[in-house]
């Protein structure tokens, strides 16, 4: 292909034919060899509006959703490294260089498509060998062969691209935002400032992760919808709550997995708003696989909320006192169990005897290396299991906890398990 520079001219100069052909000649090419169609390429000229055009480079994923009409969201803030996003995942996004120039031009054809003879065409599939050697080898050396010139405009020239790479979705922001407008009874709604309270939509645009990964994120921080604003609750209001919903068990004789939704709210009627309670039940419930039209509230869900409440910030348990205390404070017929700490609580075992206190991860650093200080600081030596909750907020389809603590701790081995410690 032949390069030409537009200079913006009133009338630039356009290739022709002969040109084509002298140049082949000064090429020392078989232009018997060619195929019949040749395109002049013509750089863009100044008028040519092209620096709102990117190059991206996608995954199958990507791909795929662009081809079923999916919209693709780039997301960031003014002090945030910008993300996309599909309806599914997300990923980090950076600019990478291009070692040589890439043109984008369009409608340009491939060779296949640059072949007008029935001896190349792309419709056979395998060009007839011995036809196209007899005339490959004809004596004939001022054969003329039929050529045919095409004007290709390039549109523009990439010398980068965006390179992109799955990540975790980023909670942070989310948590963050929420947390300014905490829910704690009608009676205090006097004290939140209402330009401060978001929709679920405005919170989406916001939030650097996919639609899919948000609505898990609600569900993470036990968000709900209320006035059409998305909320959480103050923690001490949303356990006053939860214990008022799960005391209904016993009043009513209801077994753990008869719970009635509609009795629920109707219970607490003039205790909390009815979106308030509706929305604790659809998150700490779900359906009953005994009973048709009664729920179950999820044992995972209720423990963690009294273990927080009986782990606040600066105390320690026996492990033994803890234990039996959240048992207590659970309804006949949920256990406590040690996993469900996770993210929430630590077992410290490295003192003469073993104790339980809170450390929660969303009030940890947001950047691994000062998240690492803090978690060793807190606690000398870590199992994988232990710090697994901490770090895994940062790991990747290509990047594992395993891997981050390769590159940001070292290990040991005591009495057969292996430990994580700080390498400084």
């Amino acid at each position: 292909m032949d390069m030409e520079v537009d200079e913006n001219a009133p009338q630039h100069y356009v290739r022709t034919a002969e040109d084509v052909k002298a140049i082949v000649r000064h090429a020392k090419m078989d232009e018997r060899q060619l195929t019949q169609l040749t395109q002049a390429l013509y750089y863009p000229s100044a008028n040519v509006v092209s620096d709102n055009l990117r190059l991206l480079e996608l995954d199958e994923h990507m791909l795929q959703q662009i081809r079923t009409g999916q919209t693709l969201h780039f997301k960031g803030g003014l002090h945030e490294k910008v993300v996309l996003c599909t309806d599914e995942r997300t990923y980090d996004v950076k600019g990478a260089e291009i070692s040589n120039s890439l043109l984008l031009v369009p409608d340009l054809k491939f060779a296949a498509a640059t072949s007008t003879s029935p001896l190349k065409s792309p419709r056979t599939g395998n060009a007839n060998t011995s036809l196209e050697r007899s005339l490959n080898d004809s004596a004939d050396d001022d054969l003329e062969v039929p050529r045919t010139l095409e004007q290709r405009q390039v549109l523009t020239i990439f010398h980068e691209y965006f390179e992109c790479r799955e990540i975790r979705p980023r909670y942070r922001k989310l948590g963050e935002l929420l947390q300014l407008t905490r829910y704690s009874g009608p009676e205090n709604e006097y004290c939140i400032e209402r330009k401060l309270l978001f929709s679920f939509q405005q919170l989406l645009n916001t939030v650097q992760c996919s639609r899919a990964q948000f609505v898990e994120g609600l569900h993470q921080y036990r968000a709900l919808e209320f006035d059409g604003h998305i909320r959480i609750l103050d923690y001490e209001y949303e356990y006053r709550i939860i214990t008022l919903m799960l005391g209904l068990i016993s009043e009513n004789s209801w077994a753990l997995d008869e719970v009635e939704r509609e009795e629920t709210i109707y219970a607490l009627q003039g205790i909390a708003p009815e979106p308030i309670v509706a929305g604790l039940f659809d998150i700490y419930t779900k359906p009953s696989d005994r009973c048709p039209n009664k729920f179950k509230y999820q044992e995972s869900l209720v423990a963690r909320i009294v273990a927080q409440n009986i782990l606040q910030p600066g105390l320690r348990f026996r492990n033994d006192e803890f234990m039996a205390t959240w048992q207590e404070a659970l309804p006949e017929g949920m256990s406590c169990k040690i996993e469900y700490l996770r993210g929430l609580g630590i077992l410290d075992k490295e003192g003469a005897q073993p104790c339980v206190r809170s450390l929660a991860e969303e009030q940890l650093p947001s950047n691994i290396n000062d998240r690492m200080r803090a978690l060793f600081k807190t606690k000398r030596k870590w199992t994988l299991e232990e710090m697994e909750p901490y770090i895994d907020c940062f790991t990747t389809p290509a990047l594992s906890v395993s891997t981050l603590l390769a590159k940001h701790a070292r290990s040991l081995t005591e009495a057969g398990t292996r430990y994580f410690v700080s390498k400084h």
